[in-house]
């Protein structure tokens, strides 16, 4: 098995507009579109932007650290290898692996998230109750609905036919002129007293916030996939990282405003009625009911492009993690005519699939569970930053990060805070299915990594790694 373009790697062809399309496309997938009313619900109008606006800070530090480490390490996959260069084998394994739980967080979350549109746009689809599940019921076209979706997705994954840069990029600006049609309407048409209350009266200002604060860096994961796609972007490297920077802040300035937009259209009492409030207020934006169903579209949009760059991130975050060493064998197997790592995928296709069978709650555990795992990963990008720059001060750094240890370790300071709204004694820590999602994915990936280090032994992941970040071929076939 080989990986360049003289031996099988792969090929720079992402331009600019491409990686901003597949960074913001993936960020700004269809949880806004679920998850606005219920934000709203929790913090107040005002409460809930500012959730997003602390949140968004803290995710442009760490953005920061990336946009530096991409751009000093483009010709391989992301946090792995800076990790592994700063930390050690069994630090760069954690904050891979809790990053992939993230991706699969996202790419079940979809899968949930489908046959939530399919009830908006064809009410009265879902027939043949199978249980409850936290008060839901689950009913069988429902659960078909989000399995078929996740099989569609990990097929076109296997054979390698990925969303073509072109379709992220109209996809990518759907969603966008969409989303500038109802921020402006709203901006002209809403009115400030239905933003009333503006902090949450029953959670308190600070437990309303916080409740909304840890589902942030699940709404913002997707950045992250530039320094996974680094090997394909065809720009200065110091772009790389300037490029990372410009997505996760149009993101942050997304989120705020529809959320102000859906909060200047809706009284309380219409959100709390309402299953998909930024649709419902893009109809009440217009008047019309087509206005709702292009916002439905504009969501569906949204599903395939975070849906299509996860599966593509999180198989080859497992990938890499298989070819050094830390992850059974099989996990790094590159399929011989598609060239896509087909057990990885395979993998994350399973747990996408057995999303739907727990119904709509899944969402929010979903939510919360890959968050906790998204802000572990951002920790240890943070301090990899931090010991980089002490450790290796000579290295080259084509975007160079101004103020290097006050912003890295701000990021280390805001991703460890963030980490700690997860825990036991928050107001929002997670509830025990949440932790049952989390323990149970790093369980199986430990397991996985000790087999793995008594199977291969320590000299072969030092080995794979240093030929790794020197950019060559993989030593094992598989």
């Amino acid at each position: 098995m080989t990986h360049s373009t003289k031996d099988g790697k792969l090929s720079r062809v992402l331009a600019r507009k491409d990686v901003l399309a597949l960074a913001f496309g993936a960020m700004i997938g269809w949880g806004w579109i679920v998850m606005t009313g219920s934000w709203i619900q929790s913090a107040g109008s005002l409460g809930a932007i500012t959730a997003f606006l602390v949140g968004g800070v803290a995710i442009v530090l760490v953005g920061l650290t990336y946009a530096e480490l991409a751009s000093a390490m483009p010709q391989v996959g992301g946090e792995h290898v800076y990790s592994y260069r700063a930390l050690g084998h069994f630090a760069s394994f954690i904050c891979t692996w809790t990053i992939v739980l993230g991706y699969v967080s996202v790419v079940a979350f979809e899968a949930v998230a489908l046959p939530t549109v399919f009830d908006q746009l064809f009410p009265g689809y879902s027939v043949g109750y199978l249980w409850t599940i936290a008060g839901w019921e689950v009913e069988a076209t429902w659960v078909a609905v989000g399995l078929i979706g996740s099989l569609v997705m990990m097929w076109i994954n296997y054979i390698g036919i990925r969303t073509a840069a072109l379709v992220q990029k109209l996809v990518t600006l759907l969603i966008m002129v969409v989303g500038v049609m109802f921020i402006t309407g709203a901006l002209f048409t809403g009115e400030a007293a239905t933003m009333q209350p503006l902090f949450s009266v029953e959670n308190g200002v600070i437990g309303g916030i916080m409740t909304v604060l840890i589902m942030v860096p699940f709404m913002f994961v997707g950045f992250d996939v530039i320094p996974q796609a680094a090997e394909e972007i065809d720009l200065p490297f110091r772009e790389i990282g300037r490029v990372l920077m410009i997505s996760v802040i149009l993101a942050v300035f997304w989120y705020a405003l529809i959320i102000l937009g859906t909060s200047l259209m809706l009284a309380p009492n219409q959100l709390a009625g309402s299953s998909l409030a930024v649709p419902d207020a893009m109809q009440a934006v217009f008047a019309a009911p087509w206005a709702g169903k292009l916002m439905v579209l504009a969501g569906v949009a949204g599903i395939i492009t975070s849906w299509n760059a996860f599966y593509i991130g999180g198989s080859r975050a497992i990938y890499a993690l298989a070819q050094a060493g830390m992850l059974p064998a099989f996990l790094g197997k590159l399929h011989p005519r598609h060239k896509t790592p087909v057990n990885a995928i395979i993998l994350i296709g399973v747990a996408s699939s057995a999303a739907p069978f727990f119904g709509r709650p899944a969402l929010v555990w979903l939510v919360n569970a890959g968050g906790l795992g998204i802000v572990i990963a951002y920790l240890f990008v943070a301090l990899s930053f931090l010991v980089l720059r002490h450790r290796e001060p000579q290295m080259e750094r084509p975007f160079r990060v101004g103020q290097g240890k006050l912003v890295g370790g701000l990021a280390v300071a805001t991703s460890a805070a963030l980490v700690l709204l997860y825990l036991p004694g928050s107001p929002s820590a997670l509830a025990p299915g949440e932790w049952a999602i989390f323990g149970g994915w790093m369980a199986l990936g430990l397991a996985m990594y000790f087999w793995s280090r008594n199977r291969y032994g320590a000299d072969y992941a030092e080995k794979a790694m240093q030929r790794e970040l020197e950019g060559d071929a993989p030593l094992r076939e598989h």
